[in-house]
């Protein structure tokens, strides 16, 4: 393609052809003219015939070099379009299963929960004990309960920028799941990949770290919006050590050495020479949107609220509410 462009640059450039320019032309006469070829035409004839040839000349450069750029446009739009990453489509579960590793690895696919093809807008399971397989959560939004940028702004909650990569979701939970006769349900949380540390930055910088799971799960309710309380285990555990060396089951008590009068433990250094990995507890609710009892499958939104990390007590935490949507079978 650049070998196209340079070489109908190179033919736009009368010089190099050998062929003067309409302004540098000095004709012969026609007696001269007529001495060395055996002829005599006229002036005007030649002079028309140069000019056609000229211009014959700069149209098929002209011409050239529009479809040596076209192409150029075209091949960068086609790269461009071909190297583009957006969302991937949302599956069924039978689709992803389908995949290989290699088709799924890079696309975003894993990180998300998946989709129900039919089914019926509201739960439509009987009343009788089923067990919830497959339980797999889906963060689409994160927000913290900050105080505002500006100054005086009472606390509130704001948009994030998601700091971690595409490994967030909760996936492969499973527990019982009981449908009452009279329309209620109830879920525990018994195993699965129900954590997952997450970092989000608010929109002053600061970062705020976090735990996003519901471990130990008793949810309860009408189909249509049931929840309960969960754990929420310590960010970092006992075994972890700060910068300083100092840790909850291991590592320094103190920052420093103790010198008198004790400033080691004084009590602005208290929390952070004392770690606290306590967990703390967290609330959601979930929501069915569809269902398809065929295949035992259904899918829903929840919304859920949680405390940050809490830097093994350092720091005081912020809530964090998490929305999003939530698939299961029930077998």
């Amino acid at each position: 393609m650049a070998a196209s462009l340079q070489a109908a640059a190179t033919l736009m450039q009368p010089a190099k052809v050998g062929v003067p320019t309409r302004s540098t032309l000095q004709l012969k006469s026609p007696h001269s003219l007529s001495k060395a070829f055996g002829f005599e035409p006229s002036g005007s004839r030649i002079t028309c015939s140069l000019q056609t040839d000229l211009k014959e000349l700069a149209q098929k450069a002209v011409d050239a070099t529009k479809l040596a750029g076209f192409a150029l446009a075209t091949s960068a739009l086609v790269v461009s379009g071909a190297s583009a990453e957006g969302v991937p489509k949302r599956l069924t579960y039978d689709e992803i299963q389908s995949k290989t590793y290699m088709e799924v690895k890079g696309t975003g696919t894993a990180n998300q929960c998946p989709s129900i093809d039919g089914g019926v807008d509201s739960f439509a399971f009987k009343p009788g004990k089923y067990y919830a397989k497959k339980f797999c959560l889906e963060p689409t939004s994160f927000t913290v309960k900050a105080e505002g940028v500006s100054k005086n702004a009472p606390p509130e909650f704001q948009e994030t920028k998601l700091m971690t990569r595409l490994t967030y979701t909760l996936d492969e939970i499973e527990g019982p799941f009981e449908v009452a006769p009279d329309g209620n349900v109830k879920f525990e949380e018994k195993d699965g990949i129900d954590y997952a540390a997450v970092t989000v930055q608010l929109p002053g910088g600061e970062r705020v770290p976090f735990l996003f799971t519901i471990k130990q799960l008793v949810a309860s309710g009408k189909p249509q919006s049931f929840g309960g309380e969960f754990l929420v285990p310590s960010y970092r555990g006992t075994s972890f050590l700060d910068p300083k060396g100092r840790g909850g089951s291991t590592g320094y008590d103190n920052a420093v050495a103790l010198p008198a009068g004790g400033r080691g433990d004084e009590e602005e250094l208290t929390k952070e020479n004392i770690k606290d990995a306590s967990s703390s507890s967290g609330k959601i609710t979930l929501s069915v949107t569809k269902s398809k009892p065929e295949t035992g499958e259904v899918i829903g939104v929840f919304e859920s609220l949680q405390p940050s990390d809490t830097d093994l007590g350092a720091k005081a935490p912020k809530d964090v509410k998490i929305q999003g949507i939530w698939y299961a079978q029930l077998d």
